[in-house]
Order: structure tokens, then sequence, then C-alpha cells
């Protein structure tokens, strides 16, 4: 057995992971985009898929399933197994990615996506399969040994996973875990992740790190702080956010927010934008799957409140709905929040509003997530509080926008939660492989580690 990584090796993106159980047999973890710094890299599939019996999808972020469709033009026919709320989900992602990066030719769509569906096999959470569907059962390496795998609730956006695989036959089984990305504590709609009994081997994330967030109710108290003074001044609040998870974990805040609010407070006027077609149709699926929700989720829903719809959300449908909305909000001096893909402003409606709004004052831009090296959202953060400037669409853009970054809301486990994780391993592993990562992210992780498991190979993945 052994691993062999195709992305997420220098940086946060392009997860990629294929789990070989022998010569002939593998199995692949992820197929995801590379963005930011990344991007460059070619996105054909220059591995050899000969060996790979299925596909196995942690959650549906673009970075961890975009290269989807370019496995498939390979000739993959293998399974594609996710849990079923991903399963939903992910047709919708690659229709979008199709669109926006590779083609608008409404028939190759239409074939990759009929591929897609009838290759997607939906798993339950916390219950073994074989794999054999998509493994050589004639072969003599099947006939000797076991191939099974196990989903886990990962709690990084709706239908997310981590995945178990046992290889071998008892009592020689080897246990290999991926942890895709895990969630963090305490975040809105989605329940805490919980450590695996056992590992042998552990593939696991490093987002943060090196890292630690603000607690919920300081993030929250920060959130509400920001809000209030940047609509004094009557201009608009920008927030970059994945239309999957971080989207709904903002409309989650902002219902509560709405609800413990006085009624003569401006919380009950102020309009609430969701400029993203494809977050509200997410949305509707997070409606859709209550029973994966926390218990406090849950408790809301029973008061009669509506976490992700009330009163004063508004969702931006068409193109021209959005454009009008730009023009609109440049000529009236009249608050509001938009919440527009993409998260790391790589691309997405985010970026019209960024190129109009970023040299007013009266503008606040509030990041909530991780902004990958060489993205726009990188650039903002780190030049706007100089009163610097980005280029956006080759044109220079003065950054006179007030600029805040909230990093409690990052939809990833910090340090301290990953940490919690492996040290949470009731049988621990031998080997733990580290991915997904900035450099010094995965170094500090690896540190921590190796302080508090003295016995196991802590490796940085190459």
């Amino acid at each position: 057995m052994h691993i062999k990584h195709h992305g997420a090796v220098k940086g946060v993106t392009g997860s990629c992971h294929q789990l070989f159980i022998d010569d002939s047999n593998s199995l692949l973890i992820d197929c995801g985009l590379f963005q930011g710094e990344d991007s460059k890299q070619d996105l054909a599939i220059e591995f050899d898929i000969s060996t790979v019996k299925a596909l196995i999808i942690t959650h549906c972020h673009i970075d961890h399933v975009g290269r989807i469709p370019h496995l498939l033009a390979a000739g993959f026919k293998g399974p594609i197994l996710t849990s079923v709320a991903t399963a939903k989900l992910l047709p919708m992602v690659i229709e979008d990615a199709l669109k926006v990066g590779v083609t608008r030719d409404e028939a190759m769509i239409r074939t990759c996506l009929k591929l897609l569906k009838q290759q997607i096999i939906s798993l339950d959470f916390n219950k073994w399969y074989p794999t054999s569907k998509g493994l050589e059962t004639n072969s003599e390496t099947i006939k000797k040994h076991l191939y099974k795998i196990r989903l886990q609730r990962a709690g990084h956006i709706l239908g997310s996973a981590y995945v178990e695989i046992e290889l071998g036959q008892r009592p020689n089984t080897h246990r290999v875990v991926f942890s895709g990305d895990l969630g963090a504590p305490y975040t809105p709609l989605l329940p805490t992740p919980k450590p695996p009994y056992r590992a042998d081997t552990l593939v696991i994330e490093s987002t943060y790190g090196d890292k630690n967030h603000q607690g919920r109710k300081e993030r929250v108290a920060v959130l509400k702080k920001v809000i209030e003074r940047a609509v004094n001044d009557n201009g608009v609040v920008l927030i970059p956010a994945f239309s999957i998870g971080r989207t709904q974990e903002l409309l989650y805040e902002f219902e509560q927010l709405i609800h413990s609010a006085s009624k003569r407070s401006m919380w009950h006027k102020l309009q609430i934008i969701v400029d993203s077609p494809m977050a509200a149709n997410f949305t509707n699926e997070y409606l859709h799957f209550k029973e994966l929700w926390d218990n406090e989720a849950k408790k809301r829903v029973k008061q009669g409140r509506h976490p992700l719809d009330f009163k004063q959300l508004h969702t931006i449908d068409s193109h021209q709905e959005h454009l009008a909305l730009i023009n609109f909000l440049a000529s009236k001096q009249q608050p509001a929040i938009i919440i527009a893909a993409s998260g790391m402003c790589h691309g997405g409606r985010i970026v019209n509003y960024l190129e109009r709004f970023l040299p007013d004052k009266t503008t606040d831009v509030i990041f909530v997530g991780y902004q990958g090296q060489e993205t726009l959202g990188r650039e903002i953060q780190t030049y706007g509080p100089r009163g610097g400037y980005v280029f956006i669409d080759n044109q220079k853009i003065m950054i006179n926008a007030q600029i805040h970054t909230i990093s409690g809301y990052s939809a990833h486990a910090d340090q301290q939660g990953l940490i919690r994780f492996v040290t949470g391993i009731r049988k621990k592993p031998s080997l733990i492989k580290i991915v997904h990562g900035d450099g010094q992210a995965k170094m500090e992780l690896r540190n921590k580690l190796s302080l508090l498991l003295n016995d196991v190979t802590i490796k940085i993945a190459k």
C-alpha cells in the first residue's frame, strides 16, 4: 500500500490523492481544481488512471471536485462514491464549473453531466460499504483481500465527509483515513466532527495548521460591530463567500442578530442580499437536508424561526439583475450587505462589486475565510489596509474601502481543532501525511503533532 498525491501538496487547492492498494488497484480520493498560485498548473489528468477503480469524493467544494470533468474525459468509467447530500449537490457544482471555466457548449455540458450522474453512488454516513462495484472482483488480488470504505461526518459543509478505508483481512487489516476538509467546532448549522476510533495511516489537511480562530461569541460580536459601524455612512458591505457552506453560515448568524435586536434597530431595516443563483440553490438544499443540522439549528426551526429564509433576505438571480443592483447601489446612498462568490475573489460576481466599490471610502469588505496566495482576495487583504491598489481586468483599482478579516468564520478546523482530531483517535496512526496547506501551516502543524505523538512518523506530503 502507498499513496501518491496529485494536488494539495504545494498549497491548499487541487486535492487529489491516489491510494494504491497494490500494483493493479487504486482508489482516488477527490479530484479538485487548482486555484490562486496553483491555477497555473495544467488541469489535464496526466497521471495513469488505469488502476483507479473508484473515485471517492469528500465534499463538493471546487478545489476537491473541479477536475472531475477532466477525469471523465480521460476515460474514467468507475463509480464516484460520496455522501447522499454531496451526491445531490455535485452535479450543480460541476455544471457551474463547466460554464465558468471550460465551455458554454450546452451539448458538451449535458454529456458530461449525464456521465457524472450515471457514475455517482451515494453512501450513508457511518456505514461500511464494500467497494466491489468498482474493483476487479475476478483478479487474484481481490480474492485475497477485502476493501471497504466508510464515510463519517466532517462538519465542513453540507454532506462533507472524512473517509475511512480498510484494507486486507482480519486480523491483519490496515485502516487509512483521509480527512478531506474538517469543520471548525461550534460553527453554525453543522455538528463538530468526531475523530475515528482507529487510523493506521492518516492523511490530514492543514489549512489553518498555524492559526487558531476566534471563539464563536467573539466572532459574532466582531461581525455585529463591523456591520453596525459600516452602515452608519450608508455604504455597502461586501462579503466574498463560497456559495456552499460560508454563505449559509453567515445567513444563520445574520438571522440571529436580527432576531435578538430591538425592533427599532438598524438590523430590522438592513437589506441582506445574496447575489448568487448557485448560493440560493445550495441554501435550498441546506433546507432540504435539515436532518444533517446540529441541535441548535433544529431547535430554532421548532421555535418557528427560519434561519436561512427570513424577511430581509433577498436573492439576485440573473446577470441583468446583478448589473442593475450594482448601478442602483452606486447611485443611491443606501446601506446593504452583499454576499457573493467567489470566496477568494478568484472570479465570480464579487469581482464586479469590488471593481466598482473598492475606491469608495464608504465601502467595507469583510473577509470571513482563507484567501489563497496570489488570489485577488489575498491582494486586497494585504494591500488594502495600506491604502494600496489591485488590478482587476487589467485596470488599476485604488483601495479606499475599509478592509476587515474575521478569521473565526472559516469552515476549516484551526490548529487546535486539527490537533484535537488527531489526538482523539483512540488507536493512533503509525504514519501521518500532512496535505492541503501553505508551507508554514504544514510545518507548524507537523511540529505541534511531533511534540504530542512521539511514536508516530509525521511527514509533509510531496
